[in-house]
C-alpha cells in the first residue's frame, strides 16, 4: 500500500500554463497575409504585401540562376556570362530597397529603443506614432530626392558597357522602395492611433519574444 506522501502532487493548470515556453508565429509567407488595418488602409497594406513579395521572390530567383548560369558556363564551357555581373548588380538594388519595406512591415529594422523601453507604455504609444510618421516623412523625402536623381541619371544617356541598357533602368527601383517604405510607416503611425497596444508595424506588436529566431 502506498502512502500519500508517495503520490505526484496536483498541478495547477493556471500555473502550468504561465511557465509554459511561449511558442510565437513567425510566419513572413506573405502570400497568406491578412492586414488588420480597416478598409480601404488593409486594401494598401496588403497590396503593398503583394508587391514586396513579387520583386522580393523575382530578385532572388533570378539572382540565383544568373549566378548558377555564370559558374555552370565558367567551369563546363569555359566563359564566363559577360553580363552576369551587371544583372547581379541590378538585382541587388531591387532586391535592397524592396526589402527595407518589407523589414518595415515586419519590424525588423535596427531600433536604439534604451529611452523607448524605459518610458511606461503611454509615453511609448506616442513616441512610436511620432517615430513613424517622423520615419514617413523621411522616406517620402528621400522617394523624392531619388525620382530627381534617377531623372537626372536618364538625362545623361549612360548605359551599361555589358547590357547596353539604361542605367537609370537599375535604379528606378530606389524611388519605389523609398515610396512603399513610407507608406508602411504611415500606416504603422495610423495602426497605433486606432488600436489600443503598440505597434511596430502593422502586423508586429510591441515587445521582444522568447523565441531566439526572432531577434535579428
Amino acid at each position: 500500500m502506498k502512502r500519500d506522501d508517495d503520490k505526484a502532487p496536483e498541478i495547477d493548470p493556471e500555473l502550468a500554463a504561465q511557465v509554459q515556453p511561449t511558442v510565437t508565429s513567425d510566419d513572413i509567407d506573405d502570400s497568406n497575409y491578412v492586414s488588420g488595418l480597416p478598409g480601404f488602409l488593409g486594401v494598401i497594406d496588403v497590396s503593398i504585401a503583394r508587391i514586396e513579395a513579387v520583386l522580393l521572390a523575382i530578385g532572388v530567383l533570378l539572382m540565383a540562376v544568373n549566378t548558377m548560369a555564370n559558374v555552370v558556363g565558367r567551369f563546363v564551357v569555359g566563359q564566363s556570362l559577360f553580363f552576369s555581373e551587371e544583372v547581379n548588380r541590378a538585382l541587388i538594388v531591387l532586391i535592397t530597397f524592396a526589402g527595407i519595406s518589407y523589414a518595415a512591415r515586419h519590424g525588423r529594422h535596427i531600433r536604439m529603443s534604451a529611452f523607448f523601453d524605459a518610458m511606461p507604455p503611454p509615453l511609448r504609444k506616442v513616441l512610436m506614432i511620432v517615430i513613424a510618421l517622423t520615419t514617413a516623412a523621411a522616406m517620402f523625402l528621400l522617394a523624392w530626392y531619388s525620382v530627381d536623381y534617377v531623372s537626372t541619371q536618364a538625362s545623361r544617356g549612360r548605359v551599361l558597357p555589358a547590357l547596353q541598357v539604361p542605367v537609370w533602368w537599375i535604379i528606378v527601383w530606389a524611388p519605389l522602395g523609398f515610396f512603399l517604405t513610407g507608406l508602411q510607416y504611415a500606416l504603422t503611425a495610423i495602426k497605433n492611433l486606432i488600436d489600443k497596444d503598440i505597434w511596430l508595424s502593422t502586423s508586429t506588436l510591441e515587445g521582444y519574444s522568447d523565441n531566439a529566431a526572432e531577434e535579428v
